[in-house]
Formats: C-alpha cells, structure tokens, sequence
C-alpha cells in the first residue's frame, strides 16, 4: 500500500458530529477510498483519546499539537463551535491544511470574508458543510427546477442542548436557507420573520417570509423545541409541484399534462405524478467524499466559502428582522 497518495485528515472538534465525520472518514477508508484519519482534536483530551481509540488514530488537545505531531495532515474537518470557526480554519490554512468547515461557516461576515481572501492567496480548498446540498433528494431535484415561484419549508426538531451557542436559524433553518438561496439564484428583496426563545437564551422556533427580486416567495419554519422531526421542503413552478422529504430522501414531482391525460393513472387526469430516482446515500458520506475529491484534483468544492457567506448573511439579516419584531411588540416587557 502506496500511503504516499493517501489524503491524511483530522477532525476538528470531536462532540457529537465531529465524531460522525471521524466515523465516516473510517468508512471510507474501509471501502477503498485513497484516505487515512491520523488524528482526532478536542479540547476535552478525554474525549479526543476516546474518539481516538473507537477509530484507530490519535487524540490531541490543540491543532499545534497535531500539526507538530503530524505535519504530513492535508485535510480536516472543523466542528467546533460556531464562534471558534475562524479562528480554527484560518490556524489550519496558515499551517497548509485544506478544510471542510460545519455550517454556519463562521459567526460573523467579517471573519466569512477573511477566509475567503486567504484562501485565495494561499490556494487552500475550503469547503462548508451545508450538508443537505449532498442529500441524494436534493440533488436529484437540481434539473427539475425552471422558475420556482413558492416555497414552505418545515425543519422541526427535539430539543437537544447541542449548538445552543447560536439560535435556531444559524442551528437549523441555515440548511434551508443554503438549498433555496440555490434553487432560487436571486438576491433577497425583503424579509419579515419572528422568532422566540424557549428553553433557551437565544430564538429556538422561527418563522420567516422571504421576497426574491425574481418575485419568488419563500416561507420558512424552524423549530428545535418541536414534539416531532419533520424535514420537508415543497415548492412550486409553472405548471409543476415538487415536494422533497429529506429525511426519507424522498421526491414527488406533480406536472400539469397538456394532453387529454389519456393513459394517465393519476386521480385527476391532467395532474402527472412522477417519483424520480434517488440513490440513497448518507449524505455525510457524499459530502465528505466531494471534498476529499476536490483536495485531491485542487478543485472548486460544490459549496464554497461564497456560499456559506451566502447562507450566513440571509441568516443574519433574519435574526436582525427577528430582533426588530421583538422591539415592534416589546416583548422583553412582556416576558418579565
């Protein structure tokens, strides 16, 4: 075995997803795939020993010590919290390692643009982890889409006390967020949103009315204090209705036939159902072999630092519409 033309990778940031990157990395080492986990980071030592140990690499408790340890890391994945972003993937590309950093790309668009400008000047491949674009439902959508008018989009989750560092739409509502922004390809005219803590500090449901200049209109609801999990995204084009359930990775495409619909076994003659083919996959797997694959040819990663800048600042201008709504009815007065 020819290690030389092995990719060597490291997770940073080992809690409950960095450890599903550490497991997928294994994986697909296991199933021939030219890569090899050398190490694993955490700033809890004993947790980056244990991960460690599960997938027969190293645990470290800083970068430095893995890039002392490891100079030969190419690639790594960064799932720290959200506020340590920059700071993690810029120490990474100044030490010559590619990154795949967890959505949201960083806290603030100042840090998104400093990424990008050294990225570019170091020539480094950096990846955000809007993990939905490598849902095999969504990427069997892309060359259905023509000119999608309306969105209702539903993400709705238990309430766990992971991320509770950012609020609901940085949490969850950002991976719809970077699917629509993708589908639609036009700049954001208006937004209008609410949104509440409840068992946190920060918003934990959100709802949000988006206008495109293109006149789309999307909705948005996100919840992680919901009694159910619910991944669905809908939405309609001219003459077309395409429903897309993530989580079963699921695809239902109804047409309007301009034909008599003979044949047709639909209830409604003139309505045509069709349920394209899905390869289901993980889509962690997808994603992280996209990005293996763009370290090894050094190119474009399917979502870029721009995209996750994208998706960050539609984020960002919800939660300032959220914190204007609050104003509007006062509602720190209410809740005392």
């Amino acid at each position: 075995m020819n290690l030389k033309n092995f990719i060597n990778v490291a997770v940073i940031g080992v809690g409950a997803f960095g450890r599903n990157h550490a497991r997928v990395y294994q994986q697909l080492a296991q199933q021939g795939e030219t890569v090899r986990l050398v190490g694993v980071v955490d700033a809890d030592l004993a947790r980056a020993d244990a991960v460690a140990r599960e997938f027969g690499c190293r645990g470290f408790g800083s970068i430095e010590q893995l890039t002392t340890t490891h100079s030969e890391v190419q690639a790594a994945s960064v799932a720290v919290p959200t506020f340590q972003h920059f700071q993690i993937a810029r120490a990474l590309m100044e030490s010559g390692v590619d990154v795949l950093i967890e959505k949201p790309v960083t806290a603030a668009l100042d840090e998104a643009d400093e990424l990008i400008r050294l990225a570019q000047r170091l020539g480094r491949i950096a990846q955000v982890g809007h993990l939905e674009r490598f849902n095999p439902a969504i990427r069997a959508t892309l060359s259905l889409i023509t000119h999608p008018m309306f969105f209702e989009v539903h993400r709705l989750s238990r309430f766990t006390p992971r991320s509770l560092d950012i609020d609901v739409v940085l949490d969850l509502m950002i991976h719809d967020l970077d699917v629509v922004l993708t589908f639609v390809n036009s700049p954001i005219k208006e937004i209008r949103a609410v949104g509440l803590p409840i068992l946190s500090e920060k918003a934990d449901i959100a709802n949000v009315r988006m206008e495109f200049e293109s006149g789309c209109v999307a909705n948005f609801t996100a919840s992680r204090v919901s009694t159910e999990r619910v991944r669905k995204l809908r939405f309609f084009q001219p003459k077309q209705y395409i429903s897309i359930d993530y989580t079963r990775q699921d695809v239902l495409v109804f047409s309007v036939d301009d034909h008599d619909g003979a044949g047709n076994s639909s209830i409604n003659p003139q309505i045509k159902v069709a349920k394209p083919t899905v390869v289901p996959e993980e889509p962690l797997h997808a994603e992280l072999k996209s990005f293996l694959e763009s370290v090894r040819a050094r190119s474009k990663p399917l979502v870029t630092l721009e995209d996750g800048r994208r998706a960050l600042a539609a984020a960002l201008d919800i939660a300032g519409a959220i914190n204007d709504h609050r104003k509007k009815i006062n509602l720190e007065h209410l809740s005392s």
